[in-house]
């Protein structure tokens, strides 16, 4: 095929796609910022498991002034990123006015690094969690490398305290980050106490108004979901709580669906496969009443 065809056909389309159309224009955010910045997201969380785990994906330092260094140094590359990636998220704030989103932006971002020292606490709490609940794990450092609930906790507590900032779309960037390498998929929203561990954990889903206690343990599947949803008078969908309230030392089995708001009472056991869409007392024992086996024969039925 001729070049000249092969520029028109390219040149048209450009053309075409470089007008701004209306529903475009309606989905942007006022201004002409920058848009937040996926791969600096990413290195966001990346600075924050070297300062948290710093032996672990840093440098493996001793002596406290040495580790101080690094530390710091990670540290200051966390502030100027994390300034920078929050700013833009403010665009999308409707009630921020834009000479407000710098100032804004520094002071969340210096409130976030605040909160580091809880957030390393509480990691290492699901380390030990995880260690514990698994007698397939042999060592920490295994958990911490190899255990795809670290490094979604990682993220979820990361964003879960810029959402607690109401820092717009960054948490959820964050956490969807951690749902495409793991299927742990944990909205930023979602309040989960100490010591919370996920065996295997692919295909775990736990709702933006979920309330989690400590010592809950949950395996691969579970669904901590919402039943229905509100509407106003016009029609549109309240954001309210809809999530399961699950108490301390409770523990949910592979494919169990909680739904609605609804307390999973402590120190209950809920089976594989269960839907719960009722409160369940402490202490209780939820499983299937009994099991179907089926046979077929020559085929039939299936």
């Amino acid at each position: 095929m001729e070049q000249s065809k092969v520029n028109e056909v390219l040149l048209r389309n450009v053309r075409q796609l470089a007008k701004q159309t209306e529903r475009e224009e309606a989905m942007m955010p006022q201004g002409s910022a920058p848009m937040p910045s996926v791969e600096e997201v990413r290195e966001i969380v990346s600075l924050v498991k070297s300062i948290i785990f710093t032996d672990y994906f840093y440098k493996r330092q001793p002596e406290e002034q040495i580790r101080s260094f690094y530390i710091g140094e990670s540290m200051e590359k966390l502030y100027t990123v994390l300034r920078r990636q929050i700013a833009r998220g403010l665009q999308f704030c409707e009630e921020c006015a834009e000479e407000e989103v710098l100032p804004t932006a520094e002071l969340l971002a210096l409130k976030f690094i605040d909160q580091l020292p809880e957030v390393k606490r509480l990691l290492y709490t699901d380390v030990e969690a995880m260690f514990h609940n698994d007698p397939a794990a042999t060592n920490y450092g295994e958990v911490i490398y190899c255990y795809p609930v670290v490094n979604t906790m990682t993220h979820y507590r990361i964003a879960h305290v810029l959402h607690q900032m109401q820092v717009p779309v960054i948490p959820r960037i964050i956490t969807e980050q951690a749902h495409s390498k793991t299927g742990i998929d944990i909205h930023p929203g979602a309040t989960i106490g100490e010591y919370f561990a996920i065996d295997h954990g692919t295909g775990v889903v736990i709702g933006e108004t979920s309330v989690i206690g400590h010592h809950v343990t949950l395996y691969q599947g579970v669904t901590l979901g919402a039943k229905s949803f509100k509407y106003d008078a016009e029609g549109n969908m309240l954001n309210v709580p809809r999530h399961p309230i699950i108490e301390d030392h409770v523990t949910i089995y592979s494919n169990a669906s909680i739904l609605g708001r609804i307390t999973i009472g402590h120190h209950s056991v809920i089976g594989g496969n269960i839907w719960v869409t009722n409160d369940v007392p402490p202490y209780s024992r939820i499983q299937q009443s009994k099991a179907v086996d089926m046979a077929f024969q020559g085929g039939l039925g299936i």
